[in-house]
């Protein structure tokens, strides 16, 4: 790890004015669970690290009439503590419950799960984000039971690591960014993007950037989200599905799968407000079409259509029989 420069600000406009607009001069720490490993496995080498553990307005759940807003900087103890999230954000409680480790839940923030690097193999271990030696592909041609199953068919085939990512989707939320020409909001699936270069980030967020806000809508809608996992413990899932029913229609998003939170239109149409188990089996056989699975990855497949059908029938109260 190289020496770097620690800086503690106690306002959003001291943390803007010390980022950087270049990548990799700066790092934001916020929990510091992913940048601290990226840091000790040389996958950035800042200049300055720059921590929001001050910056009170970055932190707290307030309560509005038609919407809850969440400080980016919130640990995600503390959402699950939160009575109104469990009546209007189900799929997000899950999602954060899913994680299963105390001491990652306890540090860790909401925005920190947002904007955390991949987690491929490949990537840390200094293969570069697509995995590539030599101008070949070590994913295609070498272990990724892991990566992506959809949208994989450009440089990026890792997934997505974001747990919560798919829930806040599927809830209609809206990030809000600031930096220095101001604040800017971005709707939660437009917030992810696949890189198509080395030098491109997963999220919309830029260099001089800070995500300081997650809006969720009080919509009334019934979610949840099912976790596919090797085991119960600190481990990323196989496959998750985030789904929300509500007046307007099914959302049903995707995790694990590919390189972005991945939107089903289709499963959510395949219902048309229908939600009784052979509907919620439909629902996951059209969310797994289209699928394109790696050398090693195709029984994520199957995985799909389990936690979709899962998904639906946890959110109407039918959970036990999935």
């Amino acid at each position: 790890m190289q020496d770097f420069e620690y800086t503690a600000p106690t306002s959003l406009e001291g943390v803007i004015g010390l980022l950087s607009e270049t990548w990799g001069e700066t790092e934001i720490y916020a929990g510091g669970t992913d940048l601290v490993t990226c840091l000790k496995q040389g996958l950035t080498a800042p200049r300055r690290v720059v921590s929001l553990r001050n910056v009170k307005e970055l932190k707290g759940i307030t309560i509005l009439d038609d919407s809850i807003e969440i400080g980016a900087a919130t640990t995600l103890t503390t959402l699950l503590g939160n009575a109104e999230l469990a009546k209007h954000a189900t799929a997000l409680i899950q999602a954060i419950e899913g994680i299963n480790s105390k001491q990652m839940i306890n540090v860790g923030t909401l925005g920190g799960d947002l904007c955390q690097r991949p987690r491929c193999w490949f990537y840390r271990n200094g293969y570069g984000l697509f995995g590539i030696e030599d101008g070949k592909s070590l994913i295609e041609d070498g272990d990724n039971r892991y990566h992506a199953i959809f949208g994989n068919d450009g440089p990026a085939k890792f997934v997505s690591a974001s747990s919560t990512g798919p829930a806040l989707i599927a809830l209609g939320a809206s990030l809000i960014v600031s930096g220095p020409e101001g604040e800017r909001t971005i709707a939660a699936w437009d917030f992810f993007q696949t890189p198509q270069s080395e030098s491109d980030r997963e999220t919309a967020l830029k260099s001089n950037e800070v995500l300081t806000k997650i809006i969720i809508p009080k919509n009334e809608t019934q979610s949840a989200t099912y976790e596919i996992r090797h085991r119960a413990g600190l481990d990323w899932p196989y496959v998750t599905a985030s789904v929300a029913i509500g007046k307007e229609g099914t959302k049903v998003v995707l995790g694990h799968v590919a390189p972005t939170p991945w939107v089903s239109d289709a499963a959510g149409k395949a219902l048309n407000g229908r939600v009784k188990k052979a509907d919620a089996e439909k629902a996951g056989e059209v969310a797994a079409e289209g699928a394109t699975p790696l050398s090693q990855n195709a029984y994520k497949v199957a995985m799909v259509k389990t936690a979709v059908k899962r998904a639906v029938l946890r959110a109407t109260g039918q959970e036990e029989e999935a």
